[in-house]
């Protein structure tokens, strides 16, 4: 009896410890995955792989696991992290880089643009009217026509003028924007419906376009612009989603994995348009699944107290989709319309030096109370003197808020006085520049500011890179397009068109300097280094693969397109 339980329980335990494992399935699947670690999803192999991490700037293959990088180096390396269900992708040879990050977009704005009367790039008064009296012809009477993007410097300077489209738009009012956001065109029926006459005041910040005789003649400058603006309908709800899908899309067809969005891009807006957007475009989007970039958010200035309670309640980090970034606020305005801020005057408005659009006591309050509390600060400053202002501003606001690591931004940075890119390495400034802004600007720029003006301070790449600044290079989209692959060639090359030679040389980027500017340093520039900007284990496995296999080839000429884009290891585009 006694040996028959011995050997009836010696055969159950046989049962229980060899057999019946054997028999369950989840037995067979971690004997697949490596001891000790974690299977991938997926090994990307057979590339060149430029990681933007100086601690291993090149390597053949990366493992992904969750969305995030496990592991990079050499595939002999990773190829114990295959198991059971993970999936390999064969590069043969083609570029990767990390997912770029656009430093300085307006999103929604660039996909509303895709559905408006598009006016970048006609060079012609005949063609700007053609596409208005098109648009006049397929609208309701009394609905608005909406566009942008023209550049009077295309058709040989001169302004538009209401009376060009009056004739063909007797039933609608109708605003359209010049490319750099900071001057609108307005017909006579949207002038009287916003009471603008011979009479009416410049706003402060702002200036009203007048006849010799006083008349106004249909051209709004920077503050000036919300008397229009505040009678066009608001955007509705689904026109702004609608935006975000056609931009992100488009984004992802550029390589652009990130960006940071500015919101309406245009002073005078209302300061309640980017906490509109929040809520009904991008959370909107998050809880529905439709977010594909993510995306960092700067709100008004004069919000900042709003901002500082909400991170202090859910955190800087809404999702993996959404960042509170930091608040922005304008100084000046734009060259292309006389009023970004210079030292001396215009040389084509020898009275004119350019319009401060924010008082400088005001803006020196809210950026001390905003960055007393730890936000981040983005100011918008293009001419010399708005340049030195916030400079200026930031190192007193430094001084009497005490050290630490607070990466003020100046967004645009085009033209600096002799000294000044050297204060903004000095004092840890982040340079937000978007390079493809030259090629629209080097005719206009040398006519507004002379030769030797705009040739010694106007997007100074080099120099900034070289003061230690920390340089995140961007679009403005939708005053430009959004196109890191461009904006590269831009900085590596600086011949505008028609141009035969390159525009100060000595201000030229190598591709592996503008490649790590559009990347780790602006994920830097937006406090996102520790979870995307580089291909590093740990972060965000964005990442894109490029259409050339000849690593030496791209970086001495910069030509390459996008092939496909990954982001959190899954295809989000692919070229067909």
């Amino acid at each position: 009896m006694n040996l028959f339980v011995v050997v009836s329980a010696s055969f159950f335990l046989f049962l229980s410890i060899i057999v019946f494992p054997l028999l369950n399935p989840n037995y067979w699947l971690k004997s697949l995955l490596p001891s000790s670690k974690l299977a991938a999803d997926l090994i990307v192999r057979n590339g060149v792989i430029f990681t933007s991490d100086p601690s291993l700037p090149f390597a053949d293959s990366m493992a992904i696991r969750a969305g995030r990088i496990l592991s990079i180096g050499n595939y002999s390396s990773l190829q114990d992290l295959a198991g059971y269900g993970t999936k390999e992708l064969n590069l043969e040879g083609k570029v990767v880089v990390p997912g770029f990050v656009d430093s300085h977009v307006h999103l929604l704005f660039g996909g509303l643009q895709m559905m408006r009367v598009e006016l970048r790039g006609v060079n012609q008064k005949e063609e700007l009217v053609r596409r208005v009296e098109e648009a006049a012809l397929n609208a309701r009477k009394g609905s608005w026509i909406l566009g942008g993007g023209w550049n009077n410097d295309l058709w040989g300077g001169e302004l538009p003028k209401a009376a060009w489209i009056d004739d063909i738009t007797p039933d609608n009012p109708v605003w359209l924007t010049r490319m750099d956001g900071h001057m609108g065109l307005s017909n006579t029926v949207a002038l009287d419906l916003a009471g603008i006459t011979k009479l009416s005041e410049d706003p402060s910040g702002g200036t009203i376009m007048r006849t010799v005789d006083g008349e106004p003649t249909g051209l709004l400058i920077d503050s000036a612009m919300k008397l229009v603006l505040s009678w066009i309908p608001d955007i509705s709800i689904d026109q702004r989603r609608d935006a975000l899908i056609k931009a992100s899309n488009l984004a992802l067809m550029r390589g652009v994995t990130t960006v940071v969005d500015f919101g309406r891009y245009y002073p005078g807006a209302s300061v309640e348009h980017s906490w509109e957007d929040l809520s009904d475009v991008y959370q909107w989007a998050d809880s529905s699944g439709k977010m594909m970039i993510r995306v960092c958010l700067f709100f008004p200035i004069e919000t900042w107290s709003r901002l500082y309670d909400l991170i202090q309640k859910v955190g800087s980090a809404l999702s993996d989709w959404i960042y509170l970034g930091g608040v922005k606020a304008f100084a000046d305005g734009s060259l292309g319309s006389n009023s970004a801020l210079f030292h001396e005057p215009y040389i084509d408005e020898p009275n004119n030096k350019g319009v401060q659009v924010t008082e400088l006591e005001s803006l020196v309050n809210l950026t001390m109370s905003s960055d007393k509390y730890g936000l981040q600060v983005a100011i918008h400053a293009i001419g010399d003197r708005a340049n030195d202002l916030i400079l200026d501003m930031y190192e007193l606001v430094a001084s009497e808020n005490g050290n630490r690591d607070r990466r003020f931004r100046i967004e645009h940075a085009q033209h600096l006085a002799p000294g000044a890119a050297e204060r903004f390495g000095k004092q840890e400034i982040v340079a937000s520049v978007q390079p493809d802004h030259l090629l629209d600007d080097a005719d206009s720029a040398i006519k507004k500011l002379g030769f030797d003006r705009a040739q010694k301070g106007s997007y100074l790449f080099q120099s900034l890179a070289s003061s230690k600044a920390i340089v995140a290079l961007g679009s403005d989209c939708p005053v430009a397009h959004i196109n890191p692959l461009s904006a590269i060639r831009t900085a590596v090359k600086r011949i505008p068109p028609g141009w035969e030679n390159p525009w100060n040389p000595s201000e030229r980027l190598s591709v592996n300097d503008a490649l790590i500017l559009h990347t780790i340093s602006a994920a830097r520039a937006c406090f996102l280094d520790n979870e995307i900007g580089s291909l590093t284990p740990g972060k965000f496995a964005d990442f894109v693969i490029l259409s050339t296999n000849l690593w030496d080839d791209f970086t001495a000429e910069g030509s390459a397109s996008v092939e496909a884009t990954y982001v959190a290891g899954a295809q989000a585009f692919a070229y067909s």
